[in-house]
Order: C-alpha cells, then structure tokens, then sequence
C-alpha cells in the first residue's frame, strides 16, 4: 500500500462530508430492526476500522438501531453465523459465497471489502519441497469451505494432482499454522494475517502463489434481508466506504490497528496490508469472471451438488445494485471488460 496522494485525500474528505444518515428515509419507518449484527475479522481490516470508529453506530443511532459485531475466524465460520441467522453481514471470500449459495444457502454479495492476495501454499522455512507436484502424499492443513482450501484444490489440480494424491488436514487457520510450525503437517493453505506472521516469525516461505486463485473479500447477506432492508444495507455499505477511504488514505495507521486487534507484530500487518488492493469496492463483471474461472473445480471436486450450473450460481450471487446506488456505477465500457 502506497501512501495516499493529494487526490485520495481529497476523495476521503468528500466522502467524509457525505452524511452517514443519507439513506435514512425508509431505513427510519417502523420496520426498521431494533439491531443489525456484522460479523469481523483479522481477514478484512475494513471490518476492523469500522468496528473502531463506531461510525455504523454513530449513523444507526438516530432510527434507534443498534449495532452488535460477532467475530469471525475464517469464511467457514463466517457463512456459519449467517446462515444460522446469527448475523445478518458476513464478510468472506468469494469463492466461499459461491460454494455457500450453490450448496442451498440463499446468498447476495453486495459488496467489495477488498481484493487480497490472502492465501498461499506455505511450507517450512527447512522443507525440502520445492513445487506442489512435490506434495503428493503429503498432510496438508486447510481449512474446508475457505478461500485458502479452494487456492489449495486449484493448485493441486494445476499440477495434475486432486485431493485424493494428499491428505488434507481440516484445522482452523490458526490451528494450521501452528501444525506446520510444530512439524505435524508437510504444507499448509494458509491465510493472511496468519501467513504473515508465520513468514515474519518463523521464517515460513510460500512455496505458490497464484493472485488469480485468490478470490476477493467480500460482504454477503441473505436474500431475504436483502429485500427486506435494502436501506439499511446501503447505510451499512455508506459506513464500510467511509473505512475503505480511511483505510487507502492512512497506511500505518491501519496497519497500527491491525496490528494491535489481531496482536500482531507491526511488522506482520504490514505485509499483510502491503498485498491487499481496496481500490475495487463495486461487485461487478471482473469478480464474477473471476468466480466463474473457479467453477469447474467446484464440480469436479464435488463440492457442489450433481448438475449445479455453477455460473448460473455466481450470476445470481453477485448483485451490485445496492452498492451501485451508494457508490454510482463505473462506466459502460469498464462495466463490460
């Protein structure tokens, strides 16, 4: 991440000047609900900045909704808690989103908390392996139903293996960390921040990275809520905006939150932050071709059911609108690349 420029800065303050409230009209009736839960996570620094600042809260207040925030280890958990209905926000990865609503749960990605290079195959500083053909027959730690265990299903079949050549250990991302670093499993499909501080702290080395098998961060709710508070989602994309447009224009201090929620060494947040794009907030045609180069594994994987049109899938996920009235909709010849 680069130091904000004259530009950015000037886009924060405009952006700072827009009210919090601005979408309060229908949010305001008698339907509105007494509470809205979000979930955070180490994973998306928005999440963090916003749950910070309290600025949800601030704009919430005057309808008498109140703002509670659940905390989120992974996609998995994530996806958990919405569909449980715990939450009525889950900040994920993409391909998790897509996984989810293929498999039954009634999903709408609404926005784009950040396009990440979140994952990656990690090995030991010592390992002998030097490729991913070299983890055939080897434990492997990963966390099912995540961004990272998609990257690693992807990266295996690109080698000419599947999931049958390793044996994959099903571990939350911190559990799989410590695993590899304790030596109890070859590789893992790790996840930032815990990548970072594994690389930073032990000396761990990404064995593959691939950005394009990385899908972005994003925020779903269920379709229901969807039509039932479309207002008051737009409030809540308004307040993620307002902590994106902090997060570009303050580098170390996000780091610095980071950092301190997550109680990670300075060190550790920056290199997170420092492969993490917050520039693409708008859900649109680059995200839904990225999700769509992903379905044919999730088919032969057999992660989803017999017969499901997976790009049906990711067409009906994806829903922009919302997002497109608060942040205005990109240009016809973008919006077709």
């Amino acid at each position: 991440m680069r130091h904000s420029n004259w530009r950015r800065s000037l886009a924060v303050a405009l952006f700072a000047c827009l009210p919090l409230g601005a979408y309060n009209s229908s949010a305001q009736a008698a339907d509105a609900p007494k509470e809205v839960r979000l979930d955070y996570a180490y994973y998306a620094p928005t999440s963090l900045v916003l749950k910070h600042f309290g600025w949800l809260e601030e704009s919430l207040k005057p309808q008498g909704t109140e703002v509670r925030w659940v905390f989120s280890q992974g996609s998995n958990r994530s996806l958990e808690y919405l569909n449980a209905g715990s939450t009525d926000f889950a900040s994920t990865a993409g391909l998790a989103a897509v996984l989810s609503r293929a498999n039954g749960s009634p999903l709408k990605t609404v926005y784009i908390a950040s396009r990440p290079e979140w994952t990656a195959l990690v090995v030991p500083k010592d390992s002998p392996i030097k490729s991913v053909a070299d983890l055939k027959g080897k434990k492997i730690a990963a966390t099912k139903g995540t961004d990272p265990y998609l990257f690693l299903l992807r990266s295996l079949q690109q080698s000419g293996l599947d999931k049958n050549d390793v044996e994959i250990v099903h571990l939350q991302h911190p559990d799989g960390r410590a695993a590899l670093e304790q030596g109890r499993v070859d590789a893992w499909a790790g996840l930032d921040p815990h990548m970072a501080a594994s690389e930073v702290q032990a000396g761990s080395r990404l064995l593959y990275r691939n950005v394009g098998f990385n899908s972005f961060g994003v925020l779903s709710v269920s379709e229901k809520f969807e039509q039932s508070q479309p207002e008051l989602i737009k409030q809540v994309i308004v307040a993620y905006e307002r902590a994106r447009q902090w997060v570009i224009a303050h580098p170390d201090e996000t780091a610095s939150l980071l950092a301190e929620e997550a109680k990670l060494p300075l060190e550790v947040a920056r290199l997170q932050l420092s492969r993490t794009d917050f520039s693409q907030p708008l859900p649109g045609a680059e995200q839904i071709a990225a999700l769509k180069a992903a379905a044919p594994i999730l088919v032969d994987e057999q992660l989803v059911r017999p017969g499901t049109d997976v790009n049906k899938v990711v067409d009906q996920l994806i829903d922009p609108q919302l997002a497109g009235d608060v942040i205005g909709k990109p240009p016809l010849a973008q919006a077709g690349q």
